[in-house]
């Protein structure tokens, strides 16, 4: 610690500043459809998430090491590189924010440190094998795979649920899968944790082997993990409700068995890949899980306008996170005013885009389940009952109608008998 330079301190709170900018971003990925079914209230959600995103950053290091030593050759590497990377990250991460857009920050981090790195010494300072197979390729194969994992899993539940034949049966059936709700999404969480903390950890012990503090290939310090997880529980309590409102209401309308299974599935893909050292997306994972649990319900919809907005977002995530990474480093490059007009940039443009979400504030009010937990039709349910409406007293059977019909006042007809039709 005694040999960390004021460049290298500044390089370090700006990527405190970018976990904690992935926390409430990312928060909609453990806890949307857990808050839209009423599984949990909001607030208890995102404070359940940021204990489990903090302990999920102790597991493991090996996507930590992914980012630190595999992606950029650390061979003459500046730290003002790691510092317009950085830059980048947050920029994209807060405006895909304001817009309600649940983008990758993971591939926002990439995206910047590959942009920054090939502006300061050439594409021959990005490894290009690690970039496709443990970056492009899991973000091709993750919500793939945690999409069909969810529409399989979501009929599998419903399949054995099928036997539930009233009310009292489904509301019990209901409360059951919120309960698995609450247990899954706290393995999503750990699993955030798990993951997207470790993307932080690399970065900044990144920048201490390109400051001499570490030597190339170093494990995290365990101050630096302390520093990370911290910073992105704190992002996850403040609670990123854009997000979350999107992710949880606006792709599709998910009932409890099949928040269950989007969260279930999202969890396993994001553990299994974060034990092989796959930087993949939390982001994509789980919004390719929610997709396929919507088309997994028969009747269920998935609407594809945001869902296109969002590939949309994750298509330019990688290249205009590079472009503002690229552009950052080439003022840095100047010197040390280089460096102060893209601080001053970065917190004006960081101010700007808050005072802009301010015009239309979204919290925890706007994202909460309406009547108790009873959600909306969906498009398709709708739909439905509109084309076959419910059977009417003029489509039962002839001999089931009776009718009383009182006698006309003043008629000289027993009151005691009716007429019957």
């Amino acid at each position: 610690m005694e040999h960390i330079t004021l460049l290298l301190a500044i390089v370090i709170v700006t990527a405190l500043v970018f976990d904690f900018t992935n926390g409430f971003h990312d928060t909609a990925n453990a806890m949307a459809t857990t808050i839209s079914t009423g599984a949990l209230r909001p607030k208890t959600a995102v404070a359940m998430s940021a204990v489990l995103n903090l302990v999920g950053a102790f597991l493991s290091v090996e996507v930590a090491k992914t980012i630190s030593g595999g992606i950029i050759n650390e061979d003459g590497l500046r730290t003002e590189v790691i510092f317009a990377a950085l830059v980048g990250a947050i920029l994209w991460n807060l405006l895909t924010w304001l817009v309600g857009l649940p983008s990758s920050s993971s591939h926002a981090l990439f995206g910047g440190l590959i942009g920054a790195a090939v502006m300061s010494a050439g594409w021959s300072s990005v490894n290009g094998g690690t970039v496709v197979t443990k970056v492009l390729l899991p973000a091709v194969a993750a919500p793939i795979v945690a999409g069909l994992a969810a529409l399989l899993a979501t009929r599998l539940t419903y399949r054995i649920g099928g036997k539930v034949r009233n009310e009292a049966q489904e509301k019990a059936t209901a409360k059951g899968y919120r309960a698995g709700q609450i247990a899954s999404a706290g393995l999503v969480s750990l699993a955030h944790g798990t993951n997207d903390a470790q993307k932080t950890m690399g970065i900044i012990t990144l920048a201490l082997v390109t400051g001499g503090v570490l030597h190339p290939g170093a494990n995290p310090p365990v101050w630096v993990i302390v520093a990370a997880g911290t910073a992105i529980a704190l992002g996850t309590y403040l609670g990123g409700w854009r997000i979350i409102r999107t992710m949880g209401s606006g792709l599709t309308d998910l009932k409890p068995p099949q928040g269950f299974a989007a969260q279930t599935s999202a969890a396993t893909v994001i553990l299994a890949s974060s034990h092989l050292g796959f930087s993949l997306s939390t982001t994509q994972s789980c919004s390719g899980a929610v997709m396929g649990a919507g088309l997994g319900r028969q009747g269920g919809v998935v609407r594809w306008s945001t869902a296109t907005r969002m590939f949309v977002a994750w298509g330019l995530t990688l290249p205009a996170a590079g472009l503002v990474g690229a552009g950052a480093e080439l003022l840095t490059k100047q010197g040390t005013w280089g460096v102060v007009v893209v601080a001053a940039l970065l917190v004006a443009g960081s101010g700007a885009i808050w005072l802009v979400s301010r015009r239309k504030p979204v919290g925890h009010d706007d994202v909460a389940p309406q009547d108790g937990g009873v959600e909306p039709a969906g498009v398709v349910t709708a739909a439905i009952a509109a084309v076959s409406p419910p059977p009417t007293m003029a489509a039962a059977p002839a001999q089931n109608l009776t009718t009383t019909i009182p006698a006309p006042a003043g008629t000289t007809q027993d009151p005691a008998r009716p007429a019957t039709v």
